[in-house]
C-alpha cells in the first residue's frame, strides 16, 4: 500500500490521451497523520526528538514537534507550492501541478513499521477524525499555504459490495458515508482524497478492489464528489499490472476526468516510463519505513527517474515518515529536504491525534522569519532536482528553479562531521557567477562564487536556493 499521495502528487505524462494545456502551480505533498507529532515543513533546523514521553514533558515535546513540524511545512509548501508547476493533461485528470494534503496512512493504527503491504488501518480512521482533520488544516492556517486534500487510505468500506455491486462505506467509522464527507471537506475550500486497488482486495483485505468494477468504482467515487484516487496493487489475481492500471485509466479518462490519479504500483515494472499516459503520478518504490535505511534507499531509487518527472506526470518516492519518532532530527531534515527537491512531499503527519481531544495537539504556525521566504522558494519549471555529485556518502543534490536560480542541498551521509562543497559546473551556474545563497532553514543569506561549501553534521543536511546577482 504505497503512498499516493496528495499533493500531493502531480500530473502524469505523455502519449495516449493525454495531451497537455496550461494551468496554474501550487503545492506539493500530503500530510498524514499519525499519533505524536508533525510534518515536515521547514524552517530552523532544530527538530528534537519526535519520541513519546510520558507527563508533562511528554506534552511539551507533542507541542514543540508540532510547531517545528509546522514551521518546516510552512517553508516545505511554499517551495512544492511553487515548484510544482502547471500543465493540466486532458483525459488524465487534474496534473497541473503537484498536490498537498493530509493522507490517511500514517495515522493507521499498528502500522507496520518494516514497510511491507498489508499494514492495518486502526481506530483513528473514522469521519469523525477526517472532519477534524479538516477544521485542522484550514484553522492552523495550512489550506491557505495549497495543503488543499484530506485523503482516506485502505480503511473506509465495508468489507463487502452492495447488492448492486457498488461500495458502502463502513457503517460503523464512516456512518454519515462518503458524500457527506466529501461534502464537508469542499465547503471548508478543500479536497477529498480515496484509495481503491487494481485487485480482487485491497492490501488490508478488509475491502474489495476494484479490479473488474473499474467503471462502476470510477462512477461513484464522481458521484461522490471524490477528488483524488490512489490506487494501490494487491491481490493482483494474476493479472498483469499493464492490463490492471489500463482498465481504471481508461475508466478515469472517461468517467473522472476531474480526479487526479494516484498509480501505487510500488515501481516493480518501472512505472516512470509509462505511467504519463494513464495517471498523474506513479510510485518509483517499495513502501517506505520510518527508518535512514529506508529513507535513503527510496531517494536513491526515485533518483533514478528524475528526468521522467515535471509538469504533468510525478514521481512518488512514498510519504514523508518525518515527526513519526524512527529516524533523528538530522535524519527527518534530510528526508524532508530531499523529498522536496524531488518535488514530491507527500503524505506527512501534520496534525497529531492520540485518539481523544485531551491529546490533539494544536499546531503553533510560526511566520516565516522574513517575508520574503515564500518568495525565494516560487518556482514554475517543476522540474526534479537530482543526484549531482557523490563521493563517498557526501552528496549534493541541486535543481532548476525559475529565474536561473537553484535549489542546492548538500547531504551528508556519513556518520561523521564532514565539509560538502557544490561546484558550480554541477549545479549548472558558470564558473564565475556570484550569488546570494538563501539557507532555507537557517533564514540567512551570503554571497559566494564558483561553489558552495559548508560543514554538515551527520546524516543532516543543508538546504539553499542560489539566485544569481
Amino acid at each position: 500500500m504505497a503512498a499516493g499521495s496528495t499533493a500531493t502528487a502531480g500530473g502524469a505524462a505523455s502519449a495516449s490521451g493525454c495531451s497537455g494545456s496550461t494551468a496554474s502551480a501550487s503545492g506539493a505533498a500530503s500530510a498524514s497523520a499519525r499519533s505524536d507529532s508533525g510534518d515536515g515543513g521547514a524552517t530552523a533546523a532544530g527538530w528534537r526528538g519526535v519520541g513519546a514521553r510520558r507527563g508533562k514533558s511528554a506534552q511539551r515535546q507533542r507541542r514543540a514537534s508540532a510547531a517545528m513540524a509546522a514551521r518546516r511545512l510552512r517553508a516545505g509548501a511554499a517551495l512544492a507550492r511553487g515548484e510544482a508547476a502547471a500543465r493540466r493533461r486532458d483525459g488524465c485528470g487534474p496534473a497541473r501541478r503537484q498536490r498537498a494534503a493530509w493522507h490517511w496512512r500514517a495515522a493507521m493504527a499498528g502500522r507496520r513499521r518494516d514497510g511491507r503491504h498489508g499494514e492495518v488501518a486502526g481506530a483513528a480512521c473514522t469521519g469523525a477524525v477526517a472532519d477534524w482533520r479538516t477544521d485542522a488544516l484550514v484553522n492552523t492556517g495550512l489550506a491557505k499555504l495549497g495543503y488543499e486534500y484530506v485523503n482516506i487510505d485502505d480503511c473506509w468500506a465495508e468489507s463487502d459490495r452492495d447488492y448492486q455491486g457498488n461500495f458502502v462505506a463502513n457503517r460503523q467509522t464512516f456512518p454519515s458515508g462518503i458524500k457527506a464527507l466529501a461534502d464537508y471537506v469542499h465547503a471548508k475550500g478543500l479536497k477529498l482524497g480515496i484509495y481503491s486497488d487494481a485487485g480482487t482486495r485491497t492490501c488490508s483485505q478488509k475491502m474489495p478492489g476494484s479490479l473488474d468494477h473499474e467503471e462502476q468504482d470510477v462512477k461513484t467515487f464522481s458521484s461522490w464528489g471524490i477528488d483524488y484516487l490512489k490506487y494501490d496493487n494487491c491481490n493482483d489475481a494474476g493479472r498483469s499490472v499493464m492490463e490492471r492500471y489500463t482498465k481504471m485509466s481508461n475508466a478515469m479518462k472517461t468517467y473522472g476526468k476531474n480526479i487526479f490519479f494516484s498509480l501505487c504500483e510500488w515501481g516493480r515494472e518501472n512505472p516512470a516510463t509509462w505511467a504519463g499516459s494513464m495517471g498523474n503520478s506513479w510510485r518509483t518504490t517499495d513502501d517506505i519505513a520510518d527508518n535512514w535505511g529506508s529513507m535513503t534507499s527510496r531517494a536513491d531509487q526515485n533518483d533514478r527517474w528524475a528526468s521522467y518527472a515535471g509538469p504533468g506526470g510525478w514521481n512518488d518516492p512514498d510519504m514523508l515518515e518525518v515527526g513519526n519518532g524512527g529516524m533523528s532530527e538530522a535524519e527527518y531534515g534530510s528526508h524532508f529536504s530531499i523529498w522536496a527537491l524531488a518535488k514530491f512531499h507527500c503524505c506527512k503527519p501534520v496534525l497529531p491525534y492520540a485518539g481523544s481531544s485531551s491529546d490533539r495537539v494544536q499546531c503553533t504556525l510560526d511566520e516565516p522569519a522574513d517575508e520574503g521566504h515564500t518568495q525565494q522558494l516560487g518556482n514554475s519549471l517543476g522540474i526534479q532536482g537530482k543526484k549531482v555529485q557523490s563521493n563517498n556518502g557526501l552528496e549534493v543534490w541541486a535543481g532548476p528553479l525559475s529565474n536561473n536560480r537553484k535549489a542546492v542541498v548538500l547531504w551528508n551521509r556519513q556518520g561523521y562531521q564532514a565539509t560538502i562543497t557544490a561546484q558550480w559546473s554541477s549545479v549548472g551556474l558558470a564558473s564565475s557567477t556570484a550569488v546570494t545563497a538563501r539557507d532555507l532553514w537557517a533564514h540567512s543569506s551570503f554571497s559566494a562564487q564558483g561553489q558552495l561549501s559548508a560543514s554538515v553534521a551527520p546524516h543532516d543536511c543543508k538546504m539553499y536556493v542560489v539566485t544569481p546577482k
